[in-house]
């Protein structure tokens, strides 16, 4: 296939996308036939195919019940309504789905840009993992310090603090670098509701960091409240999700029960604003009630 080959086949597939995406949706992020001959013809990068809106794009021809089936994919960001050529799924489909899974990769091989955690004055960390490979296939090595590490840490972060916050790569570096510039400052402001607070210089970022991270971490610092916030697996509808680990006191090899968890932080999910501020509550929850996890739950339900 030569090279107007290729632009013809390219500009046959934004077409008809646009075609199919335009009778439901009148978006900016729908591509139109005149943007994509424009951008072929003149060389110009493409239009990206992952600002399409999965909830609002729609491939069914004549649906039995195209208000109902709109609804329904209101709600999720499930592939519903793709539709297919045969027996195999569209173009279009196929290659936001190769998108989207180029950027889970990304995501889980890619190192966090360093300069993002030196800016905000973290205590820089790494665990006992060497390289990237090792800490996907040693996850124990992810979840504890060396002695010299464990020595940084405990030099570089206040003695029994109150809350000890912990920012880890985890398995998305996309996660860290899109949500942490807003949670931290957002998890401060709640934190003063509440006559609580912590130093964002005692902040300890951790490379090549597991869930397992803080337990190890408490240990050192003996801090009241460890609070983790990493990056989470990612998978084909966002590779930007970050999570908040919380413990009371928490020690190494303790039951995944003592733990409470914020999950699907990120900007299609639970905003890292809003993110912060209901973090802020389990926090001072957790000062007072000196509980986490299915503890503090336990309590809670007592109590309503």
């Amino acid at each position: 296939m030569n090279e107007q080959d290729l632009k013809s086949m390219i500009e046959n597939i934004l077409t008809e996308m646009t075609d199919n995406s335009k009778k439901e949706d009148n978006s900016p992020a729908a591509v139109t036939a005149s943007d994509s001959v424009e951008s072929t013809e003149s060389d110009e990068i493409l239009d990206d195919i992952t600002e399409i809106d999965l909830r609002k794009q729609f491939l069914v021809p004549h649906p039995h019940d195209r208000e109902g089936y709109l609804k329904m994919k209101s709600f999720t960001p499930a592939r519903l309504g793709m539709w297919r050529c045969g027996s195999r799924y569209k173009t279009a489909s196929v290659l936001r789905f190769r998108a989207d899974h180029a950027a889970a990769q990304d995501a889980v091989f890619s190192d966090v840009n360093p300069e993002i955690p030196k800016s905000m004055g973290f205590v820089m960390t790494q665990t006992t993992c060497k390289t990237k490979d090792e800490y996907l296939t040693r996850p124990d090595h992810g979840r504890k310090f060396s002695d010299d590490m464990a020595e940084k840490i405990r030099t570089n972060t206040e003695k029994s603090p109150k809350i000890q916050m912990v920012v880890g790569d985890g398995l998305s570096s996309a996660a860290i670098e899109a949500n942490v510039r807003e949670i931290i400052p957002a998890i401060k402001q709640g934190l003063k509701v509440y006559g609580l607070d912590f130093d964002e210089k005692n902040v300890i970022y951790v490379k090549y960091c597991r869930v397992g991270a803080e337990d190890h971490i408490g240990e050192i610092t003996n801090a009241d409240v460890v609070c983790l916030l990493v990056g989470e697996r990612p998978g084909l509808v966002t590779a930007k999700s970050m999570s908040a680990y919380i413990a009371y006191k928490p020690t190494m090899g303790m039951p995944e029960a003592r733990r409470t968890v914020v999950s699907n932080i990120h900007d299609g999910g639970l905003p890292a604003v809003e993110a912060g501020a209901y973090i802020a509550e389990l926090l001072d929850k957790m000062v007072r009630l000196k509980k986490s996890g299915i503890d503090l739950k336990a309590v809670e339900n007592e109590t309503k």
